[in-house]
């Protein structure tokens, strides 16, 4: 029997598994596809450490009208899923008080420093050091009006200490050729590292861990059952046992967390992208054009054009007219960009709708952790996660206060 099942393969749930295994616990990962199947694999290669400012806020209220008008725009939500998104849809514009994203930003910005202090000695200790890539990001606006539209946010980094400057046109075209003149403005954030790419990453981790005595099995856990000597796994008709599991099944997670009584109103932000060939671009930084709700980035395996928010579940089909929608605003906004040759994705991202992850003990048993729900920014905070999914296993006081996180504040 495991120490520790670990449920799910994405980036979150091998980065603990790997942090469990360096403290001698013995670890079984399962995961319903296998490694690096769901978001891990098509997310854009981002440590967003300096994006510590909540989804929720009312900066988004105000623009979610006209962005919700547009059925291919930054925001969407499918007429099929409106009604049942509605009560999530509440507790995300309640969330976007100012009183509530003060303290998300505060419990943001402490999960994002403790990622990105633990991120490279868990490369170093895992052997994907050479996969850093630390060239920043260039966020571009149309207009003085769009960058003062802005200036709060990055006060609020300011005050957080974070490093960033903003450019005009002539600057930003020395740091990033081939912008269209329609960006008049913008803001470099050097702070900003990457993967070279997050799925070859993500397989790397497993493999690490299977080198270091690990087991992963491909199966769906559907429940999960905590008694005071440990934890079932339930599978179809097989179980696995451990004396503790972790759900980091990403969007599927809070199926799961149901089985032992936890409701987490977890949704799916379906993200779509496309990922162009290595010379369709001359990409120096990756460049977010945040008034369109998208990123480009460049990875060791081309230029990916991808981002925005659809809220529709996990049952619908893939609308992939959104991947076209980018690719073309892409095209436009970079002259150079050639469009052709590119492959089209499309994947889950797990919300709350807070925008924090919940991290902590289920209120079953102590046994089941929970470590799910970082939306965008589930690689960014896979290695600070995993050091806290690592302290309470083993009984350590977490690095930082997890109050924020907790699953049941919901």
């Amino acid at each position: 029997m495991s120490d520790v099942i670990v449920i799910g393969a994405g980036v979150v749930g091998l980065s603990a598994a790997l942090a469990l295994q360096a403290r001698g616990l013995k670890v079984t990962v399962v995961d319903r596809e296998g490694p690096a199947a769901g978001a891990s694999a098509g997310n854009a290669g981002a440590f967003a450490f300096t994006d510590i400012l909540p989804l929720a806020s009312p900066g988004i209220l105000k623009k979610a009208p006209k962005w919700l008008l547009d059925p291919l725009g930054p925001l969407s939500v499918p007429p099929a899923y409106a009604l049942k998104i509605a009560p999530w849809m509440f507790r995300f514009w309640r969330a976007c008080s100012p009183a509530r994203v003060a303290q998300s930003t505060t419990a943001q910005t402490a999960l994002m420093d403790l990622s990105k202090a633990e991120l490279e000695p868990f490369l170093a200790a895992t052997g994907t050091s050479d996969m850093l890539e630390k060239k920043g990001n260039l966020q571009v606006y149309e207009s003085e009006a769009e960058l003062n539209a802005s200036l709060p946010g990055w006060q609020a980094r300011a005050e957080h200490g974070i490093e960033f400057r903003h450019l005009r046109a002539g600057e930003m075209a020395e740091l990033q050729p081939g912008l269209s003149p329609r960006f008049t403005h913008g803001t470099f954030t050097p702070g900003w590292y990457s993967i070279s790419d997050p799925k070859l990453y993500t397989l790397a981790l497993a493999e690490r861990f299977r080198a270091n005595g690990g087991r992963i099995e491909t199966a769906e856990i559907t429940a999960l059952n905590a008694g005071p000597e440990g934890v079932e796994a339930v599978a179809g008709i097989r179980s696995l046992r451990a004396a503790h599991a972790v759900i980091c099944a990403g969007a599927f997670s809070h199926r799961i967390a149901r089985s032992v009584g936890d409701r987490i109103p977890l949704e799916t932000e379906r993200g779509y992208n496309t990922t162009l060939p290595q010379n369709a671009f001359d990409l120096r930084t990756q460049v977010t054009f945040g008034g369109h709700g998208f990123v480009i980035s460049r990875l060791s395996t081309g230029i990916r054009v991808g981002g925005a928010v659809e809220l529709g579940g996990l049952n619908l089909p893939p609308n992939y007219k959104r991947s076209e929608a980018m690719l073309k605003k892409a095209r436009a906004f970079l002259p150079g960009l050639n469009p052709e040759g590119g492959v089209q994705w499309m994947g889950f991202r797990p919300s709350l709708p807070d925008s924090l992850p919940a991290i902590g003990r289920s209120k079953a048993s102590p046994r089941v952790i929970h470590a799910f729900g970082h939306g965008h920014l589930g690689l960014t905070q896979s290695a600070g996660t995993a050091r806290l999914v690592a302290d309470l296993v083993t009984g350590t006081a977490p690095a930082i206060d997890l109050t924020p996180f907790s699953p049941q504040r919901f």
